[in-house]
């Protein structure tokens, strides 16, 4: 397989910096009601996964626990998420979202979609898909090279979220 060159590897270096400054200046600056990043994603994984605990959390942002226990301190002192027994029997209390914590996410996601459809108008249906079907092969690599998978509605099953045996590490970029 041909390796990417140098400057290809800065220019989409600087390219991602650039969208993740777009979304960042999207979110709190315009409406002081939208959700914290931390928050936004917690709640977008357990609403994808379903209740987690803590360690869960934890292992599927490769965040310290200590880190996890004060987000969602956070997400429990504004409604927005609930500890709750395990739904499978496990000792370990998990992490449900509220309705309103539900709520407030489906307003952010909205609000995200609608800048989306600003940004792209010009663009043609085929474009949108082609650049969601790069993006996504992109995060599903960033995923592999982690041994972090998040899941997606559209996978089929846990497969994608939790491989049997994690994936080697892709060889560095010289």
């Amino acid at each position: 397989m041909e390796r990417v060159g140098g400057t290809v590897l800065e220019k989409l270096e600087r390219e991602l910096m650039l969208l993740s400054r777009h979304q960042v200046l999207a979110r709190r600056e315009r409406d002081p009601e939208r959700l914290e990043r931390s928050a936004y994603l917690l709640l977008s994984r357990i609403d994808t996964q379903g209740p987690m605990s803590i360690g869960q959390l934890a292992e599927a942002f490769g965040l310290d626990t200590s880190t996890v226990n004060r987000q969602t301190a956070a997400l429990l002192r504004c409604g927005l998420a609930e500890r709750v027994a395990d739904p499978d029997g496990g000792l370990a209390r998990k992490w449900r979202i509220t309705a309103e914590g539900g709520r407030r996410l489906a307003e952010d996601r909205q609000v995200n979609r609608s800048c989306l459809e600003r940004v792209v108008a010009d663009w043609s249906p085929d474009e949108v898909r082609e650049l969601t079907d790069v993006l996504v092969r992109l995060n599903r690599s960033a995923e592999a090279v982690e041994g972090r998978f998040w899941p997606r509605a559209e996978d089929d099953g846990a497969a994608q979220a939790c491989p049997a045996t994690p994936r080697e590490p892709a060889p560095p970029v010289r």
